[in-house]
């Protein structure tokens, strides 16, 4: 009896990971299937892994070759499967138990060609959401196409799909022998498809390996390499300019994005390096960016964008020098507007061209605050606002006004109105370099008495903002900058019952919090590798209260004891007890857990960095004055 899918392996000196591969399909609750696993040529134990597995479960065979990439393996495979159904799985991911009996069930229902599913990145033993596929699955859809739903553009990937074998034929489907040839295939199938079906539930963990060399995408600036996803970008191009005209923009954007991106970065290091490539790659690009229209060029920033043009122009040793400069955050163009009655903005570069110039949709406020404390009871703080990354010499009568808003009501209250002139500063980054920055400095003062005794009791959430003007311009946004550096978060103060608290949201927008607590923090320091910190509670009520820890990401729990003494607390957790991070950064609530959940409210400004077994974490205080472990 012929199986309902065919999972296709291949794999290449993934001995580490092939073993977990195997083990995730073979656990699916789609128990019909087949598992074609294609070895090309590795060197290491991976083969041995794979039949070990396959004598202990017949669905699993093994198919050997020598190296000739996993375009001809994976093309071996499809050869050899008997399914319905064909699925594909690289030997160093894993998917989950249920991912192939919902794809196969959808298309079941629907009679679709192909059904897709999201995909969460896989790094170590965590796992994050994928940025390539979280617009284009967060709802489910059936039956429905990439015509329809064009965000599936950027849905390039084989493997978090199951494909209607009768379709795959009708199509006749097969990889090109080279590095990225998953692209041009799956673009092929959603074009081709009658109709698709999208799963917003995660079907595939796609891993990021932490091995140097060890993927196609570290060694994406070798030459080799570079040609091969070039060769993959413009048969899609060709595919999608043939069968899908509209969606050439969409594609256009994110290949400019990225694509272009690598291509910019490797030939840039190439030229510095006194190794120019070669005229053959730089005919693929030329080839690609002939058929870029001038939307799509307007759809990538101003510093990238003039990179790609020199690119594009063949212009090797300028495009070395605009790389380093752009690298070292030493590219930043004169703005300027033209026209009356509707401005629009340019940015201004010798190596430009007018009609690559202009900059309207990308001019934005950059926020910052360099000191924020109390004096005599007034917040007082002091900041710079950047319009991007330009030089602003050119903009006119600049006022800047600043405001705090209530969140809920749109009330607001404002700080400071003010002319103001550019002035180019030294600004700290996150790695502790110091990046040239022209912008514009203001001050502001809230008092809260300004505070009405309504807007206390309802104890909201007020935002920082800021708005700045000039002849034809005006821009509005928030106050904001990197939580890691400076300026400390301020105490809080009390005012008629009510804590004003100053606060900075997740991605490091300021503000100030009313509120009431139920417990307070009054020390919070790192002892020899533990945070420890004490405070007092208003209400202790019956048992003993535990410190909860849980990460915003996904929910996890930790949890650590708390020694009470009547109204006191005191808590010790040790950092290296902490799960390790999700992604770039993770952030922890902590909790005080006594059958209810009381957010103690931080009163220290202290805000301490600790290192503690090579990993950096950060005590800070959270969105509503709480205590806010983070961590990356």
């Amino acid at each position: 009896m012929l199986p309902v899918l065919s999972v296709i392996v291949p794999f290449y000196n993934v001995e580490k990971y092939i073993g977990p591969c195997l083990d995730s399909i073979a656990a699916q609750t789609l128990g019909d299937l087949e598992v074609i696993c294609v070895d090309d040529g590795s060197g290491d134990g991976g083969p041995a892994v794979v039949a070990a597995r396959q004598a202990e479960d017949p669905r699993i065979s093994l198919v050997s070759q020598d190296n000739k990439g996993v375009g001809h393996a994976r093309n071996v495979g499809v050869r050899q499967a008997r399914g319905r159904y064909l699925a594909f799985v690289d030997g160093d991911d894993t998917v989950p138990p249920d991912a192939f009996k919902r794809l196969v069930s959808s298309l079941e229902s629907t009679g679709s060609d192909l059904a897709c599913g999201n995909v969460m990145r896989l790094y170590r033993n965590l796992l994050i959401p994928s940025w390539a596929h979280r617009e284009a699955f967060a709802k489910p859809i059936k039956r429905t196409h990439i015509t329809r739903h064009p965000l599936l553009i950027r849905d390039r990937m084989l493997w978090n799909k199951v494909y209607r074998r009768s379709f795959w034929e009708y199509l006749g489907l097969s990889f090109p022998e080279r590095m990225y040839e998953d692209q041009p295939v799956a673009m092929a199938a959603h074009v081709g498809a009658t109709s698709v079906d999208v799963l917003a539930r995660i079907v595939y963990h796609w891993r990021q390996r932490d091995e140097p060399g060890s993927s196609i995408t570290q060694r994406r600036l070798e030459p080799g390499n570079l040609r091969d996803r070039l060769l993959s970008v413009l048969a899609t191009a060709d595919l999608l300019s043939r069968a899908a005209p509209a969606l050439r923009r969409d594609f256009d954007r994110d290949t400019l994005d990225i694509d272009m991106g690598v291509a910019v970065e490797a030939v840039a290091a190439m030229t510095a390096a006194g190794a120019a490539p070669g005229g053959d790659l730089l005919d693929l690009i030329v080839r690609y960016l002939d058929g870029v229209s001038r939307e799509a060029w307007q759809s990538i920033p101003f510093a990238h964008r003039l990179q790609v043009h020199l690119l594009h122009q063949r212009r090797l040793d300028e495009l070395a020098d605009v790389h380093e400069q752009a690298g070292a955050g030493q590219l930043q163009p004169r703005v300027g507007s033209a026209g009356f009655l509707r401005k629009r903005w340019y940015g201004r570069h010798p190596s430009m061209p007018e009609r690559l110039s202009e900059v309207s949709g990308e001019l934005g406020l950059a926020a910052r605050l360099v000191s924020l404390d109390w004096r005599d009871g007034v917040l007082s703080g002091v900041g710079r606002v950047a319009v991007g990354r330009f030089d602003v010499g050119g903009l006119r009568r600049v006022r800047v006004r600043v405001w705090m808003e209530e969140r809920r009501t749109g009330e607001s209250v404002l700080l400071s109105e003010q002319d103001t002139a550019p002035t180019w500063e030294n600004v700290e980054q996150e790695d502790g370099s110091r990046l040239p920055e022209h912008a514009f400095p203001f001050r502001f003062a809230f008092d809260p008495a300004a505070l009405s005794a309504a807007q206390l009791g309802r104890r909201g959430h007020w935002d920082l903002c800021l708005q700045l003007r000039s002849q034809g311009l005006r821009l509005d946004g928030r106050v904001a900058g990197p939580r890691w550096l400076p300026p400390l978060m301020p105490a809080p103060r009390r005012r008629s019952g009510v804590w004003l608290v100053p606060v900075r949201t997740a991605k490091g927008a300021w503000g100030v919090r009313l509120r009431k607590a139920q417990a307070t923090i009054g020390e919070c320091r790192v002892d020899g590798g533990d945070l420890v910190f004490s405070g007092e509670i208003a209400d202790v009520g019956d048992g003993d209260p535990v410190l909860r820890l849980r990460r915003r990401s996904d929910g996890e729990e930790m949890y650590f004891p708390v020694a009470l003494s009547g109204q006191d607390f005191h808590a010790r957790v040790p950092l290296a007890d902490i799960d390790e991070s999700v992604g770039h950064e993770s952030w922890w609530e902590v909790v005080i857990d006594q059958g209810r959940p009381i957010r103690p409210l931080v009163r220290t400004k202290a805000r301490p960095v600790a290192t503690v077994a090579d990993r950096r974490f950060l005590i800070d205080r959270g969105e509503d004055g709480c205590l806010l472990l983070a961590e990356r």
